[in-house]
């Protein structure tokens, strides 16, 4: 990966009244700071600051700083942006040591999602818990991003971080946890007509059931009704014969 880089000025005034003047002529305020040297204020062009935060590896990725004629290994560490308007209020970047480790979150890139069983044969959605991650590492191995091979994730199951393929040399930190990074579930709208559907087929089984228990068979002879006729009529009969004697 091509190292970005970029150019800052040296800030002479500093506080609020400064800050707004540099934003109102079109620049940004910073700061950079670690390493052997002391804290150094910064300003930057803001129109072409605001084109490079919209590469994903700004963010995440060393940058090469070129102030006052010399170039410095930086990482930006923090941005503060105006409430709703596309303007940078402030912006901090971190000297590196080649030779220190450090403390970064790198974003996740997501891919096979389609061809898991999960959603291939389950009609399962994958959701994305995390979308960055903790990293530590030297400089010279930090990655742009990591990638999460979804291709494998199975129906009600998750990716853990412990279930990524870090590069060499890249450790994430996760204090003693194994989060989840992404889930497969099926959606409850699914489910519910998946559940309606089951418990009218039951129902229309049930019915049929009953109805066909309950229907006479077409070749089945009235006997009941007969006998009962009969068993009135030898009772007539044997009333007349009493009579007679």
């Amino acid at each position: 990966m091509a190292t970005i880089e970029f150019t800052a000025f040296p800030r002479a005034g500093e506080g609020r009244g400064a800050s707004r003047r540099l934003r109102h002529a079109g620049k940004a305020p910073g700061i950079v700071y670690g390493g052997a040297d002391k804290p150094t204020p910064i300003e930057l062009d803001h129109n072409a600051l605001i084109h490079a935060l919209k590469n994903e590896a700004f963010h995440s990725s060393i940058l090469a700083m070129t102030l006052s004629g010399g170039v410095q290994k930086v990482l930006l560490r923090d941005v503060q942006m105006h409430p709703y308007r596309p303007q940078v209020l402030h912006i901090d970047f971190q000297r590196i040591d080649d030779n220190k480790k450090i403390h970064m979150k790198v974003p996740l890139h997501f891919s096979n999602a389609e061809v898991s069983p999960a959603v291939k044969e389950g009609g399962a959605i994958v959701t994305h818990v995390m979308n960055e991650l903790d990293i530590s590492c030297l400089p010279k191995n930090l990655p742009e991003f990591i990638d999460v091979d979804l291709s494998t994730l199975e129906l009600g199951h998750a990716v853990k971080v412990s279930d990524l393929k870090l590069p060499s040399g890249v450790t994430a930190v996760t204090h003693g946890k194994d989060p989840v990074v992404a889930t497969a579930v099926v959606p409850k709208a699914i489910v519910e007509t998946e559940e309606v559907v089951a418990a009218e087929g039951a129902e229309g089984d049930a019915a049929a059931a009953a109805a066909a228990g309950a229907a006479p068979a077409a070749d089945a002879k009235p006997e009941d009704a007969k006998g009962g006729d009969k068993k009135g009529g030898d009772k007539k009969e044997s009333g007349k014969d009493d009579k007679k004697k």
